[in-house]
């Protein structure tokens, strides 16, 4: 009787064993099904070569930069960056509710980085066409300065008018003596000049 009782046991663990083997092997088969991903969609060349960026314009309503989020060729950004980003500055923004900081006509005669600070020559528009006050020409300044300081490599940008320093806008309130530094997220709402 004890060796009946034995090999009841040993059927009984080889049965286990197999039951056990069974499990698993039949459930790492499902697994390897349920977890295998299908894309939806192809992703199509031109998406895999775009890349998003960030553009400051101006909003009169809450009188401050505000950043407009813009889908671009990533080719057209290793070609020549800056120059990319300062021309759909001087586009405009598709957001009906921003307005467009760079003036009317204006074009760029060199941008050239030196060190960590971008150096934008503006053609004589830039100040010419402007419509002036301080707070228009903090956003024309700070909407170049917070999108291109966007780029790990620059810190700082100084602008040029027809290849001169030391510019300034027709007011003389905002002079480009110095290069200028990004705005701070705490102070991007532009103060309004209550002085007359």
């Amino acid at each position: 009787m004890n060796k009946k009782i034995i090999i009841a046991l040993i059927i009984f663990v080889i049965l286990i064993g197999v039951g056990v083997w069974y499990f698993f092997f039949y459930n790492m088969n499902n697994e390897s099904e349920i977890n295998e991903i299908i894309p939806e969609e192809e992703i199509s060349e031109e998406q895999m070569r775009q890349t998003i960026v960030s553009l400051y314009f101006y909003n009169e309503n809450t009188n401050s930069l505000v950043p407009e989020g813009r889908l671009i060729d990533v080719k057209e950004l290793v070609e020549k960056p800056y120059n990319k980003l300062v021309e759909l500055l001087i586009q405009g923004p598709n957001n009906a509710e921003l307005s467009k900081t760079i003036p009317e006509g204006t074009r760029i005669n060199k941008i050239e980085l030196k060190g960590d600070t971008l150096y934008i020559d503006f053609s004589k528009e830039f100040i010419d066409n402007h419509e002036g006050g301080e707070d228009k020409e903090k956003a024309t300044i700070y909407s170049l300065v917070n999108t291109m300081t966007n780029l790990t490599e620059v810190n700082s940008v100084k602008i040029l008018i027809e290849g001169e320093e030391n510019k300034a806008f027709k007011d003389n309130k905002i002079k480009f003596d110095d290069p200028f530094v990004v705005i701070k997220e705490e102070d991007s709402k532009i103060e309004e000049n209550t002085t007359s």
